[in-house]
């Protein structure tokens, strides 16, 4: 059943205070990382400092933390018994997010042809969603807004069947040890592992919202990633990465796919929860 438009307002707004929030304020296990980089002093501890600095600010004075406030990525996930209509969905996330770049201080970073005019749409949208169903009757919209110096550093890799642990371990410290400092480290990464090349990114992605579904091998690609000794700001030393989360499906018996998707140290994510739909 579709929604009044009073009531879907009243949802965008939810998602627009969330947006604007998460533009100034990182999530609670996110500034614990980083104040645990800050605590082991070396050549982290000037460039951290740096970041905490900046992130007290952001906060206080209200303002984006920093200069690209991302691209709006969104997950829909849709209970399978939520009374709601798709076109509902799509409405309270583009004008939540159209109103949190007009009211927070968002920069417009997008462009509506990617190869020719790129010509700026003047409103940070398209918002980009994904959607996919889930059990229960909630609504939930989780966002990432995605800086595009740690996004152009994300990459897939089709990997032999046989790879294995080490194939996929090998893969992730390879492509980050391509991107150098480009990505602002200390970063966090998600990876996903399984399904096909683009569920493969999808799920990268997803695999900032959820535990990981493999310990040992999130552990395993966080200590190579430290390895590198890439270091706060690309500097040296450690850390390179604060956290890593990895999320897996079933694929095809002829192929693996890895993908990473990198994060600089400003993990801003924001979640929207209407119970029983919109």
């Amino acid at each position: 059943m579709g929604q009044d438009r009073e009531t879907l307002h009243r949802d965008a707004l939810c998602v627009r205070d969330a947006l604007i929030r998460a533009s100034r304020v990182l999530p609670d296990d996110t500034e614990a990382a980083i104040a645990s980089a800050a605590a082991r002093g070396g050549k982290a501890e000037s460039v951290v400092a740096a970041i905490r600095t900046n992130l007290q600010i952001a906060r206080e004075k209200g303002m984006p933390m920093c200069q690209d406030t991302g691209a709006f990525w969104c997950l829909a996930s849709i209970g399978r018994s939520a009374d709601v209509r798709i076109g509902d969905v799509e409405k309270v996330i583009q004008e939540g997010a159209a109103l949190a770049a007009e009211e927070g201080f968002f920069r417009r970073s997008i462009v509506s042809d990617p190869v020719r005019s790129r010509i700026n749409t003047g409103t940070n949208l398209p918002v980009f969603i994904s959607y996919e169903a889930v059990d229960g009757s909630d609504v939930e919209l989780s966002f990432l807004l995605k800086g595009f110096g740690s996004e152009n550093c994300s990459s897939v890799r089709m990997l032999n069947p046989t790879a294995g642990e080490d194939g996929v371990v090998a893969a992730v410290i390879e492509m980050l040890e391509a991107a150098g400092g480009k990505p602002c480290p200390p970063v966090f990464l998600g990876v996903g592992i399984g399904g096909t090349m683009d569920r493969a990114a999808f799920l990268s992605k997803k695999a900032f919202f959820r535990i990981t579904d493999d310990e040992t091998l999130s552990r395993r690609i966080l200590d190579g990633a430290n390895d590198l000794a890439i270091g706060p700001g690309g500097l040296g030393g450690f850390p390179t990465a604060l956290g890593v989360s990895v999320q897996t499906e079933p694929t095809h018996i002829a192929g693996l796919p890895v993908a990473l998707t990198v994060n600089c140290w400003a993990e801003r994510k924001a979640a929207v929860r209407f119970r029983g739909g919109l």
